[in-house]
């Protein structure tokens, strides 16, 4: 197997129940280029509770079964791939930075703009948690406002207003553990819900104000974005495997069959008053109340839109979204859940589809494999600009994607 090249990117979504990876490349064709994915792995994941390692050996093997399937498809060895951070102990605060320029009309420089944003990093945190991403809001220079990159102009006092992204020390060190017995080095760490914004998010979406929900089966990522830049980011402790759950105690029955209930009667405002439905295999069939199964699903449904709803609250943005709400992950092909989705949060609402790519689509053309493909590009993204592609410059990627990057703190 060839070893990793430069041109070649990787992302591992590790997640509370499948492990799933993407290998990515840059298509050029007639001068122009675009991401393409050329292999993918998956492998189900028994050590994770909520987006939380709890069994390093189990979250081992799932990810090292994951990167084998990816590399069979490859024909790449994978020794380094972004990777997701999961669970509630996410949080996000607002930060502001601010600095003297040291000369009186001087050009701002990109060392300025990075000394700035490293000065908003200087924040009283716990000693169990540590930042992992940063992200410049808005800059303000000598009083001037909104200013979106003050390179260039002139000023002797620069401030910039961040989002900060925080989390715990001892579940990254997890992690990390169970990456290293994978035998993978993370290039960076991001957030699921930002991955998948970079997947399916267009400019517009960006600019005029989204909020897109990664709903997976343990827990539901949320980023707000608006101006192009992040606004508020959150991780729920709920998801799929909630709604699997209740089934089980509410039809009194075992959770693999509450699973398959959920993945075949699941629907929301699709079942008819009453009626019967029949699941299981040969002479062992269930037979449950199709109003119940509804009643069951949506209780659950109403309290996720009302913890996202109080999220929303947090940065006055109830309902006041022009860009309305994205669904990825697994739980969003939840029969009716867009529609529910639309009249509890008072927006408009849409299941995620990917941005425009090349390669094989098949498989990651659905919304639980987002957060992968986005990882992937993400990798694009935050690889050295430098470095060659095919033979030509790297800098050709940042064109490629509509990035929320550039002003990620790395690892």
């Amino acid at each position: 197997m060839r070893e990793q090249p430069a041109s070649h990117y990787f992302g591992l979504d590790v997640g509370t129940s499948i492990v799933r990876c993407v290998v990515g490349v840059i298509e050029r064709d007639d001068n122009a280029a675009r991401p393409a994915i050329i292999a993918h792995g998956s492998a189900p994941n028994l050590g994770m509770r909520k987006g939380v390692v709890i069994h390093i050996d189990d979250v081992a093997h799932a990810i090292a079964e994951a990167l084998n399937e990816a590399e069979r498809l490859s024909g790449v060895h994978i020794s380094q791939a972004t990777v997701n951070v999961n669970g509630s102990h996410i949080s996000g605060v607002n930060s502001r930075g601010v600095i003297a320029i040291s000369v009186a009309n001087r050009d701002i420089t990109p060392e300025d703009r990075l000394r700035v944003e490293e000065a908003a990093t200087i924040v009283k945190l716990p000693t169990n948690r540590e930042i992992i991403q940063v992200f410049a809001k808005n800059y303000r220079l000598d009083g001037q406002e909104n200013i979106k990159d003050p390179v260039g102009m002139q000023g002797v006092r620069l401030e910039v207003d961040t989002h900060i992204v925080t989390a715990s020390t001892p579940a990254l060190r997890n992690l990390d553990l169970a990456l290293e017995k994978a035998h993978l080095t993370p290039s960076h760490h991001t957030v699921s819900s930002l991955a998948a914004a970079e997947a399916v998010l267009g400019r517009e979406q960006k600019e005029a104000g989204t909020v897109l929900i990664d709903i997976g089966a343990g827990t539901s990522n949320l980023v707000v974005l608006e101006d192009g830049e992040v606004q508020h980011v959150a991780v729920l402790p709920m998801g799929g495997t909630h709604i699997t759950n209740d089934l089980a105690i509410g039809l009194r029955t075992d959770l693999d069959i509450a699973e398959a209930v959920k993945l075949q009667y699941g629907g929301l405002g699709t079942h008819k008053k009453n009626s019967r439905v029949s699941v299981g295999s040969g002479a062992h069939r269930h037979d449950f109340d199709g109003t119940e199964i509804h009643m069951i699903v949506e209780a659950r449904v109403e309290e996720l839109m009302e913890y996202i709803d109080k999220e929303l609250k947090k940065i006055q943005r109830s309902r006041k979204l022009p860009g309305g709400v994205v669904l990825v992950g697994g739980t969003a092909k939840l029969p009716g859940l867009a529609e529910y989705s639309r009249d509890a949060l008072g927006l408009a609402v849409r299941v995620g589809k990917l941005q425009p790519l090349g390669g094989l689509l098949d498989t990651v053309n659905d919304p639980a494999y987002f957060t992968a493909v986005g990882l992937m590009l993400l990798d694009m993204l935050l690889s050295p600009i430098d470095a060659p592609v095919d033979g030509k410059p790297n800098s050709t990627v940042f064109g490629l994607v509509n990035g929320l990057l550039g002003r990620f703190k790395k690892n």
